[in-house]
């Protein structure tokens, strides 16, 4: 069964879960009149985001509060329905949801379970979907034990998980899952791809899945984007047929590099249909909010 403890901004999930309702948003976001007869609006695609955050320091330079009005500009613009981040700790987590403002909420705990470490949060616009569960469950041979490192990780990896309903959809259903592999041991990772394909084997088999993460492997170049693959996940990045400039996510703010490694994905399974993937390359007077760039996705869940 699944775990409902979390830190968060809101204790009120149950209460959100009891408010959730199938009917649309409005009338105007459920408009088919501009598409042709089947076909989607464009209005109604799911905007998802992957997002390494960097976690919250006073070190300068790139400190957070030098970065944090970068990120809620950024995050302000774009306005995703769902962003998975990594490395975000709890203090920066609640910046970041004050300044997405009242229509959004997250889902997240630390890695030992606690607020001061960093979490998988998952951020949501709860005008567009709604969690109907979720849960965490730790890379590790006992996936179930908080805080639990068997592979020789650098650190307790772990992994979020929500079900969504989607509002703008007619109450579809899918799942979000969010990761940060390690940065250190291959062997941890190419364990934690393995046991990401067994719990999505797991989930409801009719619903969509879409999964967000830094996986510190650069796409088609490692075992671990093989397993993924292979499980049946498919790259957005690659399946979508208008895309961004490609850069490398990771900058290490340093000047970024045209077609370089992607380390950070957006994988969905099958039936999710990716219309546009990008890069996002936003910055303020060269300072960018993070040390990764975010990744995104435009989606028709089915």
């Amino acid at each position: 069964m699944p775990n409902h403890s979390r830190v968060t901004r809101r204790l009120g999930l149950k209460a959100a879960l009891a408010a959730a309702v199938t009917a649309p948003l409005s009338s105007t976001a459920l408009s088919a009149s501009s598409a042709s007869a089947g076909e989607r609006p464009a209005r109604r695609r799911l905007q998802a985001m992957s997002f390494n955050l960097r976690f919250a320091s006073t070190t300068e330079p790139n400190s957070w509060a030098v970065r944090r009005p970068v990120m809620r500009e950024l995050l302000r613009q774009e306005a995703p329905h769902v962003i998975g981040t990594q490395e975000g700790v709890f203090s920066q987590l609640l910046d970041i949801d004050s300044d997405l403002g009242p229509h959004y909420d997250w889902v997240g705990t630390g890695r030992l379970h606690g607020s001061s470490d960093e979490s998988m949060a998952i951020f949501y616009d709860s005008r567009r979907v709604r969690p109907t569960a979720y849960d965490h469950f730790w890379l590790s041979d006992t996936p179930n034990t908080i805080g639990s490192n068997t592979w020789g990780a650098a650190f307790a990896r772990m992994v979020t998980w929500v079900r969504f309903r989607d509002l703008a959809d007619g109450g579809r259903e899918f799942y979000v899952l969010n990761t940060h592999f390690d940065h250190v041991s291959q062997y941890a990772r190419e364990r934690s791809a393995s046991l990401i394909a067994q719990r999505i084997a797991g989930f409801d088999r009719a619903l969509p899945v879409v999964v967000t993460g830094d996986f510190n492997v650069a796409a088609h170049k490692n075992t671990v984007y093989d397993t993924l693959l292979g499980a049946g996940l498919v790259d957005t990045w690659d399946s979508a047929p208008e895309r961004s400039a490609l850069y490398a996510t990771f900058h290490g703010y340093k000047p970024l590099t045209p077609n370089g490694d992607r380390i950070d994905w957006i994988l969905s399974t099958p039936g999710v249909t990716a219309h546009r993937a990008a890069i996002n390359t936003f910055s303020d007077g060269g300072q960018f909010p993070s040390d990764h760039l975010p990744v995104q996705a435009f989606l028709s869940l089915g």
